[in-house]
């Protein structure tokens, strides 16, 4: 016979926060992937800007949709570290990505390419850390 020594506040407690995590987690996964997709639609936008004088339009809107998706990629990755009190590193990454993505915003309306291009670099390297993190063994804990 075994005997439990968990009392219901463990209980309730810990059933909160695995109801909460799942979602929360699919919510950073799926804004990490679209902030995936939206780097590369504006990798292939700007590289058409060069050769053709592109399409600046879908770049400028593709840099909007960035922020919106990275502010949001953010407050979930928040919630995720609150309500799993998982890592607080990958809200902090996404944070400064969203920050980032400002600045790159800048750069690029005044034409400073030495500073846009390898800011788009650290941007991909940003986004792709959380969203690769989120999908990791050691998250679905």
């Amino acid at each position: 016979m075994t005997y439990s020594t968990q009392t219901s506040s463990t209980i309730d407690r810990g059933s909160r926060t695995a109801g909460a995590s799942p979602a929360v987690l699919r919510a950073v996964q799926a804004l990490g992937l679209l902030s995936v997709l939206n780097l590369v639609c504006q990798y292939v936008t700007a590289g058409q800007l060069f050769p053709r004088g592109g399409p600046l339009g879908i770049h400028a809107t593709g840099a909007i949709v960035l922020h919106v998706v990275t502010g949001l990629l953010t407050v979930a990755a928040i919630l995720y570290a609150r309500t799993h009190r998982g890592p607080w590193w990958p809200a902090v990454l996404a944070a400064l990505v969203f920050v980032l993505s400002f600045v790159q915003a800048y750069f690029g309306e005044h034409t400073n390419l030495a500073l846009h291009v390898p800011g788009a670099l650290i941007l991909t390297v940003g986004i792709v850390w959380v969203t690769a993190w989120s999908f990791t063994r050691a998250v679905r804990r």
